[in-house]
């Protein structure tokens, strides 16, 4: 082996240089993975550049959403197009070349990034493992972040901002429910109660006691597009939604991609990042595919019964960009609406202001859909409150 043995010298080095590279942009990695990437490199050909990536990805890649920025990490970081004898040799701990800034990740620029500028951008932890935002940020930061997209944050950014969506309330409209309880208005008497009143009185009713319906928040029904295009939106909106609805009496969740994951299990976590990472065990489609018809098919076929007459609330987080059939989508949009109060569609897109649903699947969710709204940064998350009152009075 013209370089050596994997666990000393050069290579050793930039293995472990790539490793602390992935930490940086928010990748689980530690010590034994960067020791165990070192022991697969000396199983493949190193002077083949795909052999090298797949030995490097199948050890330290643990989690499906960082696919994308491990690969971007890995031409950035290993770059020598030219020799391929030379590959592993020329390796730097940084790029040797520049990538326009707008096609790579956020989190690949800052991994990219010099340490001290990485370390003034993550605040220090507290002891209670809680971030300052106070001490982090002035106000115009903050400001700044609340209007930034989704997609456009980096790493640390992100973090800062998914910590923030967890403080939003989003009260979900009340309606009157079924049960009754005794009050001081209502259209019937509490014949009980006049009894009580009247044994109290000595006979005389001094006042007639009534029952009125209560008030219920509407069961609430979340269907979150995890395809690769939402890749960014899904885990923060997850965060956001998780944290929201945690006092609702009904709440069914469900993540689509290529097909239908149940996460109502998952949202029974005290805690959201329980929530989270049950949530990533249990989606084995992140980052894939979006077949909405299909997955609505699966709603249909076997979790029907989670719409709860015709008062349920479907908030449907997507992007639109479906690759399945429209007269399949169409179909079952059409079911979904027929079986639910409303049908709102949450769409990130919608931070383009000459954006129209003129893809195919997009098409169909906004003939179906009740309304459609903005759901790509933290002001539009604090207006989805707001928004959702005004819609259900109409």
């Amino acid at each position: 082996m013209l370089l050596g043995d994997a666990r000393r010298g050069k290579l050793a080095d930039n293995i472990g240089g790539f490793g602390r590279t992935l930490r940086r942009a928010g990748m689980r990695i530690d010590p034994a993975r960067i020791a165990l990437a070192q022991e697969a490199a000396q199983l493949v050909d190193i002077g083949r550049r795909d052999e090298l990536a797949h030995a490097l990805e199948a050890v330290m890649l643990s989690r499906e959403q960082d696919r994308g920025v491990f690969r971007e990490l890995f031409d950035a970081y290993f770059r020598n197009p030219d020799v391929a004898n030379k590959l592993l040799a020329q390796m730097l701990p940084t790029s040797e070349g520049r990538a326009e800034p707008s096609k790579r990740r956020p989190r690949v620029n800052e991994a990219l990034a010099p340490q001290r500028a990485f370390a003034q951008a993550v605040p220090p932890k507290k002891e209670d493992d809680r971030i300052d935002f106070d001490a982090a940020m002035t106000a115009s930061d903050l400001q700044r972040l609340k209007q930034a997209d989704f997609n456009t944050l980096s790493a640390s950014e992100y973090r800062l901002v998914e910590r923030l969506a967890r403080d939003i309330a989003l009260p979900v409209p009340e309606v009157p429910s079924r049960r009754l309880r005794p009050g001081t208005r209502g259209g019937r008497l509490h014949w009980a109660g006049v009894r009580r009143e009247a044994a109290r009185t000595g006979g005389e009713l001094i006042r007639l006691p009534k029952l009125a319906r209560r008030s219920q928040p509407l069961p609430l029904l979340v269907l979150v597009d995890v395809s690769g295009s939402m890749e960014r939106y899904a885990r923060l909106l997850l965060a956001f939604l998780h944290a929201a609805t945690r006092g609702l009496p009904r709440r069914d969740v469900f993540a689509f991609g290529t097909r239908l994951t149940d996460l109502t299990p998952t949202f029974r976590h005290a805690d959201t990042d329980d929530m989270l990472a049950d949530a990533g065990r249990r989606i084995a489609d992140f980052a894939g595919g979006t077949q909405l018809g299909s997955s609505l098919q699966t709603l249909r076929e076997v979790y029907a019964r989670r719409l709860v007459g015709r008062r349920t609330l479907v908030l449907l987080v997507s992007d639109g960009l479906d690759t399945g059939e429209p007269a399949v989508l169409a179909e079952h949009l059409a079911w979904l609406r027929r079986r639910c109060r409303r049908l709102l569609w949450l769409n990130p897109l919608l931070r383009f202001g000459g954006y129209a649903p003129i893809a195919r699947g997009a098409a169909q969710l906004h003939r179906q859909a009740h309304a459609m709204l903005a759901v790509h940064n933290l002001e539009r998350l604090q207006d989805l409150a707001r928004s959702l009152a005004q819609l259900m009075k109409h």
